[in-house]
């Protein structure tokens, strides 16, 4: 099944080559960017200054039927779900969809200070632990897992950089170092 990345908003050309080049390795699937027109204006909450993330999925769906496989919306704008704060992410459990932001992977951020090699491993970490929730997988209790949960960013940057076993044999295409 192939794995395609939909870039709404985002800017890196550099790290999107990065991040198509990683999945490359790590997938048998075939990996392609698509082009998705999708104003994300019209999912702007004025009184939070974010994205709703379910509401761009659903449209997305719409847009992407003609697509067999996994899709991955990449963006920079600062998603959230009403219930939390803010998210780095969010898939369909079992689905096609799923979105990630590289807003608050950014290490400057938090620091400040701008680090590309950090905000690639925190951006391959969701969009693996996504496409995780895509192929049906939980978040798991492993912490060398990228299923692992993580509400924040000392999460993301803790957890392992790859499905562990179990959850690795549950992802169709995935070249895992335990096969």
């Amino acid at each position: 099944m192939d794995i395609y990345i939909a870039p709404l908003k985002f800017s890196n050309v550099l790290m999107l080559g990065d991040v198509v080049s990683e999945l490359s390795n790590r997938f048998s699937s075939k990996i392609s960017l698509i082009e998705i027109q999708l104003n994300l204006l019209k999912y702007l909450s004025k009184e939070r200054g974010q994205y709703f993330s379910t509401e761009i999925i659903a449209d997305a769906m719409d847009l992407t039927g003609k697509y067999n496989g996994k899709i991955i919306l990449l963006t920079d704008v600062d998603l959230f779900v009403p219930v939390l704060t803010f998210i780095f992410g969010e898939a369909q459990l079992s689905g096609k969809h799923s979105i990630v932001s590289a807003c608050r992977l950014h290490e400057e951020f938090y620091s400040g200070k701008s680090d590309d090699k950090i905000l690639f491993e925190r951006l391959i970490k969701e969009i693996l632990h996504e496409l995780g929730h895509n192929y049906g997988l939980l978040h798991c209790l492993n912490w060398d897992c990228v299923m692992h949960t993580s509400p924040g960013i000392e999460e993301v940057d803790i957890k392992g950089n790859s499905y562990c076993k179990k959850c690795a044999s549950k992802v169709d295409g995935y070249k895992s170092l335990y096969f």
